[in-house]
């Protein structure tokens, strides 16, 4: 095949791929594409929970695991009842939600997976400190999910991989030279820096605004989620790498953002009554 129909017809498939996927992220409104139907990333993620559950040591502190469950829930039902109350299609309506606390005290840590499966592991209580820190760093999480970030970033890296392997061809083999000449030599991959990194860090701001607005409607303390940052940053003083080397925005800029969001936050997503 000529190398202008190759253009052409690789052109028109990534156009008929890539133009039905296009979305919007709750609340935001920012631009998305989305490859993969979200169910399957769902479904493969409620099977990793399973065997996840199956390997980690579960806590036996009942009361802790109660508080956990006693937050999220709340949350379930504030999320829902926003997308309702605001007539759009709640992103939570197929979430199969579970909470897991892990007995691990050196992991300052927790996660939801696409679908509402969450684990908070014990280590993270030390930072969180209270309630409204520990609803802080759940809201956080669970609004990955609820932006769907996990099939975003399958489908960026899918984007990604396919569209420098394609100019890689018509280059010559010039990017795969660079990121390799740029890797022997600083131990950096040039992509990862230059293209993933500022991207996660994006969804990762995201995840913060979305998991104030979901404190908000729950009516926890916001300023917790600055608070609990210092408390990160202590924690990690001296251990935290350049931003531009990170997936995650540097604890100083998050706290800094947090607090500048609170008035707005508060006013936009006031606490429900129901909740």
């Amino acid at each position: 095949m000529k190398r202008r129909e190759f253009i052409k017809y690789f052109g028109c498939g990534c156009s008929a791929f890539s133009l039905p996927s296009c979305s919007s992220a709750p609340i935001t409104n920012r631009k998305q594409i989305t490859f993969f139907p979200e169910s399957v990333i769902n479904s493969k993620a409620a099977k990793a929970y399973e065997t996840f559950k199956k390997k980690a040591k579960i806590s036996k502190d009942t009361e802790t695991l109660k508080l956990i469950k006693s937050i999220g829930s709340k949350m379930e039902l504030a999320i829902s009842s926003y997308f309702k109350m605001k007539k759009i299609k709640d992103p939570t309506e197929n979430f199969d939600w579970e909470y897991t606390l892990v007995d691990d005290d050196k992991m300052l840590n927790a996660w939801c997976m696409p679908g509402g499966k969450i684990a908070i592991y014990s280590g993270i209580l030390k930072i969180t400190k209270n309630e409204d820190g520990l609803a802080n760093v759940m809201g956080h999480e669970i609004a990955h999910a609820v932006a769907k970030h996990s099939v975003e970033r399958a489908s960026a890296s899918l984007a990604l991989n396919l569209g420098t392997t394609v100019a890689d061809i018509f280059l010559g083999g010039a990017i795969s030279r660079t990121r390799s000449t740029v890797g022997r030599t600083t131990g950096v991959d040039v992509l990862q820096v230059g293209v993933f990194n500022p991207f996660t860090r994006s969804q990762e701001t995201e995840a913060d605004y979305l998991g104030l607005a979901f404190c908000s409607l729950t009516g926890y303390n916001l300023y917790e989620g600055a608070e609990l940052w210092k408390r990160m940053r202590e924690q990690n003083k001296g251990k935290e790498p350049p931003q531009f080397l990170s997936t995650h925005p540097s604890s100083t800029n998050r706290i800094a953002q947090i607090r500048s969001w609170i008035p707005s936050i508060r006013k936009k997503f006031p606490k429900l009554k129901k909740v």
